[in-house]
């Protein structure tokens, strides 16, 4: 997107991207599928220009052609659970068995910092372990897990949403959205 959208220019940080969902296969390719979508959360002064810049544009993601069609515009909705696929931060201690303790004390060092109120989870897995997940950037591997954020304002959920967590952001990294909560669930 670097290359084509924006001519070789930084991509900006007041702009976040979610990563595309689809079938992921064991060699690290994603096939997309009906419901794949591209989504970009940009300031409201910016939604024009993104609309035109990715109209039937065509993005080569690795020597895959992928046309942009029908762009919709949505406004984030607040809820009190915010979950995010993938969180990452750059943690100074690597012990594997105190990852997910520093990982944590980033989240909440990372919600301090954007005053929002709330209180930060590991997300599980369908196991029902933590949701630990990588990243592959060339040829690193970066670590991150699925986040889950309870007990917000209206406020503190667009904030969150706004602004994200964590790095990487320009990855899809740290994009937050509400939890669809199961009606039958109670």
């Amino acid at each position: 997107m670097k290359k084509t959208v924006l001519e070789g220019e930084d991509f900006p940080s007041e702009v976040l991207l979610c990563s595309v969902p689809g079938v992921p296969d064991r060699d690290g390719m994603i096939y997309l599928n009906r419901s794949s979508r591209f989504r970009l959360r940009c300031p409201a002064e910016q939604v024009q220009e993104w609309y035109r810049l990715l109209q039937n544009t065509v993005l080569d993601v690795r020597g895959h052609l992928i046309r942009l069609v029908q762009p919709r515009l949505s406004l984030p909705q607040h809820s009190e659970t915010l979950k995010a696929r993938l969180v990452t931060f750059h943690l100074k201690e690597l012990d594997n068995h105190q990852v997910p303790f520093y990982f944590l004390e980033s989240c909440k060092k990372a919600l301090d910092q954007l005053e929002i109120n709330g209180q930060a989870f590991i997300d599980s897995n369908s196991d029902g372990d933590l949701a630990r997940r990588t990243l592959k950037i060339k040829d690193k591997h970066v670590l991150g897990f699925g986040v889950v954020v309870e007990g917000l304002n209206a406020e503190d959920s667009i904030k969150l949403q706004c602004y994200g967590l964590g790095g990487r952001k320009h990855f899809g990294c740290g994009w937050f959205y509400p939890v669809k909560e199961v009606e039958s669930a109670a």
